[in-house]
């Protein structure tokens, strides 16, 4: 079975989608790092960032491994851990760019496909139910406000208990930025799919959000 989670940046899918697999027993597989890790290589190599077939064949030549430990997936670049250094900002600043391209989005989602083949798998993304996984047993559309994944935007790439206010002005700014990438972009754009469950969890804590993606799941595992 394929769980798809959807949404934009900020809204939890990273978290929810780990910890939803946790309980269930699945698979995680978390595509954002997929394209941070293309993007990563790419820029130690100094691609031409807007070149599609040049980045798509790159992503085609890598050993690419998302490795399950209990807790963050490591993330394996021919057989380097990136774990860490495809969160970056310089990484963050460049990923929004090259996930338009449709040349690598189309490579990027075969190996998505593959992944899961034969998987009980939770994907989440931005074009999960819409055009990786069109026919996913469960899709799931996660929103919060933006305020709210500013917020949580800002504490991730901090690491601190508290975000100044220009920090929190800044990575709105930038939120807002990539919302009008991902929504805009002419390939597999963010979008909700129609049959899938929307779930906004501006006031949700982690404990609850998981908890009412867990009864949602339960809902619908045969």
């Amino acid at each position: 079975m394929v769980i798809t989670i959807d949404g934009p940046a900020g809204a939890g899918k990273t978290t929810a989608a780990r910890a939803l697999a946790r309980a269930l027993g699945f698979r995680h597989l978390d595509t954002g790092a997929m394209y941070r890790a293309v993007t990563l290589v790419a820029l130690e190599r100094g691609l031409d960032m807007a070149d599609g077939p040049a980045l798509a064949r790159l992503a085609a030549s890598m050993d690419l491994r998302l490795e399950a430990t209990g807790g963050p997936d490591r993330v394996l670049a021919d057989g380097r851990d990136v774990s860490e250094a495809i969160r970056t900002p310089r990484v963050n600043e460049a990923v929004a760019r090259v996930a338009t391209l449709p040349e690598l989005r189309t490579r990027l989602a075969e190996m998505q496909r593959a992944f899961a083949r034969g998987k009980d798998v939770v994907a989440e993304g931005r074009d999960m139910g819409t055009v990786v996984f069109p026919e996913a047993g469960l899709k799931i559309y996660l929103d919060a406000d933006e305020g709210e994944r500013a917020r949580r935007r800002g504490l991730e790439l901090s690491g601190r208990a508290g975000v100044r206010d220009g920090d929190l002005a800044r990575v709105r700014l930038e939120l807002a930025r990539r919302d009008r990438t991902d929504r805009g972009r002419a390939v597999a754009p963010l979008a909700s799919a129609t049959d899938a469950v929307r779930v906004d969890s501006t006031h949700m804590g982690i404990d609850a959000m998981v908890a009412e993606l867990v009864r949602i799941a339960r809902t619908r595992i045969p």
